[in-house]
């Protein structure tokens, strides 16, 4: 089992976590808020935290809040994350645009940093290469993707979370992604009845959610039928597949047995393992464990 932590980042820091919160950096703003994994005490006090922060996310119900203004700072601003291939030299700035919305995310999932490193890395010289980002949120994988040259259509089931992807692209100085406000296992499901191949999939899909059309997901019912479906649709001679599940009754065991048969009938390299933060503070902050099959 691998535990992954980016180790590139300029623009992001996670200062401390505890007492169910996280106090992080995005380039020159310093927030804090809830977090469910962090279950022992603070390292820094709670004057150090207040101190510290520009805004804080007061939670109103399970699924939204406001934030409360601690210091003067705006409501969007801009981070941006060079991403390296690992078998090619040079560098590409991805940039995304954050912002303070009522359910506590920014626009970013910084851990993801080491899935866009990995996808930047394995596309990069391919030709006619196509890749599908499913639960795709503001399209880090995807804009990492296009950078890398290839055909990416990302998938999420919120149209505002697509344009604010395409405004990350644009910022990003790229084009040509195609967007699909869609439920994602439907339209995997679609794929597989049109024939279509990609030879890059990432998936990170939420504990519960809802498509477009007020479709359900939950993981641990949905997930089984997901990846068979998506394992449908990546091809067998090259690929990479990446698979996050942030639960916190997932074991990395899970993803290990779901992408197995498909690893041993295709001879892909199965690896497993667990994204995770490291703090200013020394505290290890776990973010989900992942699955991934590779082949060149």
């Amino acid at each position: 089992m691998e535990l992954l932590s980016p180790k590139n980042w300029i623009d992001y820091e996670l200062l401390d976590c505890g007492d169910f919160e996280k106090m992080e950096r995005f380039g020159k703003y310093i927030t804090i808020r809830p977090e469910p994994q962090a279950v022992w005490k603070k390292v820094y006090s709670e004057c150090e935290w207040e101190k510290t922060a520009h805004v804080k996310f007061v939670p109103k119900s399970s699924s939204s809040g406001e934030w409360k203004k601690l210091k003067q700072m705006p409501e969007q601003w801009t981070i941006s994350y060079k991403v390296k291939s690992l078998k090619l030299k040079g560098e590409v700035e991805l940039i995304f645009r954050l912002g303070l919305t009522s359910f506590k995310h920014v626009g970013i999932f910084p851990e993801q940093a080491v899935n866009w490193e990995k996808i930047y890395s394995f596309l990069n010289g391919k030709q006619n290469a196509k890749f599908l980002n499913l639960f795709a949120y503001t399209g880090g994988a995807s804009i990492a993707a296009k950078a890398a040259g290839a055909d990416v259509t990302h998938v999420d089931s919120i149209k505002q979370v697509v344009s604010w992807a395409n405004e990350n692209m644009q910022k990003s100085k790229l084009d040509n992604i195609r967007w699909m406000v869609d439920d994602a296992l439907k339209f995997v499901r679609k794929e597989v009845r049109r024939g279509n191949f990609y030879d890059g999939i990432i998936l990170d899909p939420p504990a519960f959610g809802h498509g477009p059309n007020g479709e359900k997901w939950k993981l641990e019912d949905n997930i089984l039928e997901m990846i068979t479906s998506v394992l449908q649709i990546l091809n067998p001679e090259q690929h990479l597949l990446i698979l996050n599940a942030y639960s916190l009754g997932f074991s990395a065991m899970v993803p290990e047995n779901l992408l197995q048969p498909f690893a041993k009938k295709h001879k892909s390299d199965l690896k497993v393992g667990e994204l995770f933060l490291k703090a200013k503070s020394e505290i290890k902050l776990p973010l989900g464990v992942w699955g991934s099959l590779e082949k060149e």
